[in-house]
């Protein structure tokens, strides 16, 4: 028997096996239950998070002989003939090879005849946006008033090159991401029944790398096991993507944080000499610091801090190392470091110029710092004696204490002296 990659292996064959969109699971399944299912969804998410294995799921809770239901049986010979994409009442059609008005108006004949055997005829249309204008104006009026046997189901990941007009007609679903954590689970949970050996740092590394996509993390996965075998480390992972270990980024922010530019030197010149992905490197600091910025703000709580126990480990020892406002300018840097090195000659002599500059931002004094420690030295000095009579009152100096905090004396130099705010105590 010929060998099955992972990714089709796995598979989801039921709403339970669709990680990370339980919004749009929980939905499909109410409306089994209910019997309100519409006549035309519309699923829009980027690749590999799921559109077209819910839109087979989907047909094969309505088509099931034991259905509609939302438990197909998976067993019977509808569900099997649709999982395999050769049932005659499910047309599964490629968007963009069928994209004519021609190949709509054959389909508008086809969907006019009654099911053979299941109890709906459904039109799968993957990459809907595909379809030229001409087409999407020829399936307009079958969309809006089809026969009650037929049901529409569109994927696309970009939704918005779907007419407004065809969206107005579907129920519209926006899949998302699939968060680090979720895949990391699924693919231990896949390596344990295939007797995998693989290290919690490589199952990060893979799910990394698959940016929010769990058929492109299989994919890596097995492209993995081809390489190495049944003993997977981080180290062949990173081997193979080019990407950078979870503890070398970490330790990069760190150095960022710390204003240490040797050490940001020396990481970036050895992640260039290795062959690292370097605009994938800027966009995973970006992630850190986006969760750094968010544990500083929310702790560990939040639902959308997208990292694993050991990087909330990582981001609580960091989040000390500077306040939220500082981490918020150095995501600024990054991100428009990010939009700029489409256009660079050199890519490594960009990443070196803004991590600098990040570190500087991260080390340097703001005016409100310098305000508040010379609000609290004056709060601090004994109140001046008493006066007999009333006398045009000198300049008051400021005090000696000043010249013995290096941070003020650099901003002093900044300002050339002149500090605003510092008499009436504002911020």
């Amino acid at each position: 028997m010929a060998y099955e990659v992972l990714a089709r292996k796995w598979r989801p064959k039921h709403f339970e096996d669709v990680v990370g969109q339980e919004h749009v699971t929980r939905t499909l399944k109410n409306a089994i239950e209910s019997g309100r299912v519409a006549h035309a969804y519309l699923f829009v998410g980027p690749r590999g998070i799921g559109k077209t294995s819910l839109a087979r799921i989907f047909a094969k809770a309505l088509n099931c002989e034991k259905g509609p239901t939302v438990s197909p049986c998976c067993e019977c010979s509808m569900c099997l003939e649709i999982a395999v994409g050769n049932a005659l009442d499910v047309l599964e059609i490629d968007g963009a090879s069928n994209n004519g008005v021609d190949q709509v108006r054959d389909l508008r004949d086809k969907v006019q005849f009654a099911p053979t055997r299941g109890t709906y005829k459904i039109i799968i249309i993957d990459e809907v946006h595909m379809l030229s204008t001409a087409a999407f104006n020829a399936l307009l009026k079958t969309l809006e008033e089809p026969p009650p046997h037929v049901k529409f189901i569109f994927a696309t990941t970009e939704g918005d090159k779907v007419l407004p007009t065809i969206i107005s007609r579907c129920q519209r679903f926006d899949l998302r991401r699939i968060q680090t954590p979720l895949i990391v689970e699924r693919l231990r949970r896949i390596c344990e029944y295939e007797r995998i050996t693989i290290d919690e740092d490589a199952l990060l590394a893979v799910a990394r790398g698959a940016e929010g996509g769990m058929r492109d993390a299989l994919s890596a996965l097995d492209q993995l096991i081809s390489f190495k075998g049944d003993l997977l480390t981080e180290d062949d992972v990173l081997a193979v993507f080019g990407l950078v270990s979870r503890r070398s980024l970490e330790n990069l922010a760190a150095a960022v944080l710390r204003g240490d530019m040797g050490e940001i030197l020396k990481s970036v010149d050895m992640f260039d000499s290795a062959g690292k992905d370097m605009r994938r490197l800027t966009v995973e600091l970006m992630e850190h610091f986006r969760n750094l910025l968010i544990y500083q703000h929310v702790g560990e709580q939040m639902a959308n801090l997208d990292a694993t126990p050991e990087q909330i480990r990582a981001l609580a020892a960091q989040s000390a190392l500077a306040d939220p406002n500082r981490v918020l300018q150095i995501a600024d840097q990054l991100g428009e470091m990010e939009g700029r090195l489409r256009y660079a000659l050199s890519v490594r002599t960009l990443i070196e110029m803004s991590l600098i500059r990040c570190a500087r931002v991260a080390r340097a004094v703001t005016l409100e710092e310098v305000l508040k420690r010379l609000n609290a030295i004056r709060t601090a000095e004994p109140p001046a004696p008493a006066v007999a009579a009333p006398v045009a009152a000198p300049a008051k100096p400021v005090s000696a204490a000043i010249y013995d905090d290096p941070a003020l004396k650099q901003a002093m130099q900044m300002f050339d002296g002149k500090i605003v705010g510092v008499e009436d105590g504002n911020d």
